[in-house]
């Protein structure tokens, strides 16, 4: 008797800028459910890779996802459809910013506006872009799911810098219009944390942290777990959820 193949049915969430302090906790998250992971990076493949092999379960893998350059993008797609011909989720979590007060009209110069404008806003779209005619083929409940990793500077204008806040809110427009526009085989959720106390802040100043977490009115700042937890909740909770900003923010705005 011939041995009949068995297919693997578990779905696979992409996630860039998958070895940052969120996206880390992000694919964890997904793994932890029973997701293949896709880790993307940039330019930290070793890191990647390991991350990918740490990950509960099997079957995940790391691959470059360098949201600027819409070529490789087109080959990401490939190479997903290749490994594991559907994808299901795509977390857009890579991001870029510096720090430049907002009254510091000449030190955030062109390249920066730029980069910060190319990675926030043109990266997340095409990653949609490359990635929705596997996304539109998703047999999870609620259908495929973008989540568009934003913050609270969308809303309040406070952050790093000016066109950081720009980019968040051009990213929450975005996450509206895509939903519309992609409904109803893909749906699209903005996750917006408030100050996450990843490791990149516990370098800041401790007064100027513990000042953040006083003016929350939870009284601290997010964990990396409690945004990846939001984001799969979004995935696979709230099926009827799409074209909205969830806040993850332990009520900031309220002070």
């Amino acid at each position: 008797m011939q041995a009949t193949t068995s297919v693997d049915a578990r779905p696979v969430a992409v996630v860039t800028g998958a070895t940052g302090g969120l996206g880390e906790q992000i694919c964890r998250a997904f793994a932890n459910a029973g997701f293949r992971v896709a880790a993307g990076y940039r330019t930290s493949a070793s890191a990647a890779h390991a991350l990918a092999e740490q990950l509960e379960g099997s079957g995940h893998c790391a691959l470059a996802s360098p949201v600027t350059e819409s070529a490789a993008l087109g080959r990401l797609a490939d190479e997903i459809d290749a490994r594991y011909g559907r994808c299901d989720v795509l977390v857009n979590c890579a991001g870029t910013t510096r720090f430049v007060a907002h009254d510091d009209l000449e030190g955030l110069d062109d390249a920066l506006i730029d980069d910060v404008l190319a990675t926030n806003v043109r990266g997340p779209f095409a990653m949609v872009r490359a990635l929705a005619p596997l996304l539109r083929r998703s047999t999870l409940a609620g259908g495929g799911a973008v989540i568009n990793i934003s913050s609270i500077a969308a809303q309040t204008a406070m952050g790093s810098n000016a066109m950081y806040c720009a980019s968040k809110a051009a990213l929450d427009n975005l996450t509206k219009s895509l939903a519309r526009a992609l409904a109803p085989e893909i749906r699209v959720v903005s996750v917006s944390p408030g100050l996450v106390d990843t490791e990149f802040v516990k370098s800041m100043d401790l007064a100027w942290r513990d000042e953040q977490a006083q003016r929350t009115p939870l009284g601290r700042l997010a964990q990396p777990e409690e945004i990846a937890l939001a984001v799969l909740a979004a995935v696979r909770d709230l099926r009827f959820t799409t074209g909205c900003v969830l806040p993850v923010d332990g009520g900031r705005p309220l002070r």
